[in-house]
């Protein structure tokens, strides 16, 4: 099937690169990209992000060489070196990121040459290849990282048996990003663990971006996407990793906990008193909804539009602890050949009786989800299966409505509700997905 992007889900690789460093600490990025490409980029991540705003020295405050018409006739190298000794001039960064995009990597400026013409001992500058062609903002999300982590950072002999780095959450791209490393991080500082989320508020540059190659283990929170980092990253560091998925709610959650503490020292005891403890408050939380679930008689067929990172987890949490159809599971992510294998192979693995599709078009998956006309004669989400409830993007609002469904926007672009550090992994993240489902339905 061809790859159609009919009101796309993800930008390209150098929206990706913008997203993870506008929420990395201490790094800055520089475009080297023609005007109107990274404010546009950043205006785009931030509404559909969940409305999660620019940052400092991002949107309309990021450094670009702005390439123009004369650049692109005549080479951009020379604008590209007066912007970074600029930057390095007004900037209190502890790493600057030259990120290219799509006409100046096709007029073939020589970026690594004015990298090394700005050589500064204090302030380090690396330079990284993002335009579009390369691949969309996940693919952006792998090559920032795989660079700063795997060709910048130092490696270190000395390793930590408690400290833990957290890949495969997508910032922005991901919209609860911030409060799915916040909630994991906590379960595991509650294991005596140290950890390195790398996004969230209390991280810094030198305390955890530098002190990364000292990790015991790379957590993996994403079926397909990252593995280039951690593969990498335990050739260039000696780190092994452990690949699994975002858990969400207690049954996908206390399994996490017990399959990382087979790839890691945790103590046996402390394990299940956490556990323990967690569960215990949640169902304990979960109960008081259970009479208005019920009462109302709220059973839902249900399917998922979201990206590779959410539609395992959404959808095994709906099956398993929700006691919903759940009939399908659309992945919106642009995926190659390998990643597809990936992904089909966790699905597999984690069977709860849906259907999986992968597909990039809105309107085909509308179309296709909804089967609108003419109604009874075979649709699948009129009269026999009802009542219908879809978890999507933004976009998918007027799919739900077209069969009299409900839709909860969880997905990229989410441009519909703002969000701070609301999460739907782990325990709490559980808790608050059940809030969310069943506010909407109330509203």
């Amino acid at each position: 099937m061809a790859c159609f992007v009919e009101r796309p889900r993800t930008t390209c690789a150098l929206g990706g690169a913008i997203a993870v460093i506008n929420a990395l600490p201490g790094v800055t990025l520089v475009n080297h990209t023609a005007i109107g490409c990274g404010g546009n980029l950043s205006g785009v991540i931030s509404g559909g992000g969940g409305n999660m705003g620019d940052g400092i020295f991002a949107g309309s405050h990021m450094p670009s060489s702005a390439v123009g018409e004369r650049e692109i006739v005549f080479g951009g190298a020379n604008r590209l070196t007066e912007e970074i000794e600029n930057a390095l001039d007004v900037i209190d960064a502890e790493l600057f990121v030259v990120a290219t995009g799509c006409m100046t990597e096709m007029i073939g400026d020589d970026v690594e040459a004015a990298v090394r013409a700005v050589e500064n001992p204090r302030k380090p500058v690396i330079n990284i290849s993002t335009p579009s062609f390369k691949g969309d903002a996940y693919y952006g999300y792998e090559i920032i990282l795989d660079a700063i982590f795997n060709k910048f950072v130092p490696k270190s002999e000395e390793k930590d048996s408690k400290l833990v780095n957290i890949f495969g959450i997508v910032p922005g791209f991901d919209p609860f990003f911030r409060g799915d490393l916040t909630e994991i991080k906590r379960l595991l500082n509650k294991l005596g663990l140290k950890v390195n989320t790398f996004f969230t508020a209390d991280q810094t540059f030198e305390g955890n971006v530098l002190s990364a190659s000292k990790a015991a283990i790379n957590i993996l929170l994403s079926p397909v996407w990252g593995t280039t980092i951690v593969k990498n990253f335990e050739e260039v560091h000696g780190t092994p990793y452990f690949q699994t998925l975002l858990p969400i709610g207690a049954i996908q959650t206390t399994k996490f906990l017990r399959d990382l503490a087979e790839h890691i020292d945790i103590d046996s005891d402390l394990l299940e008193k956490v556990i323990q403890e967690e569960t215990d408050e949640y169902y304990a939380d979960f109960i008081r909804a259970t009479d208005t679930i019920t009462n109302r008689q709220w059973y839902f067929y249900s399917a998922t539009i979201t990206n590779s990172n959410y539609a395992i987890p959404v959808g095994k949490y709906l099956y398993e602890e929700l006691g919903w159809h759940q009939n399908d599971t659309i992945v919106t992510d642009i995926l190659k050949p390998v990643k597809k294998r990936a992904l089909t192979k966790a699905f597999e693995a984690n069977d709860f009786g849906s259907t999986l599709t992968l597909d990039t078009d809105t309107q085909r998956i509308s179309r296709e989800l909804i089967k609108r006309r003419p109604r009874n004669q075979g649709q699948r989400y009129w009269d026999n299966n009802t009542p219908f409830f879809l978890l999507g993007s933004s976009l998918d609002r007027t799919t739900a409505a077209e069969v009299g469904g409900t839709a909860l926007p969880i997905s990229f672009p989410l441009s519909s509700r703002l969000i701070t550090t609301r999460a739907y992994a782990g325990y709490k993240g559980g808790l608050q997905l059940v809030e969310d489902i069943f506010s909407t339905l109330l509203a």
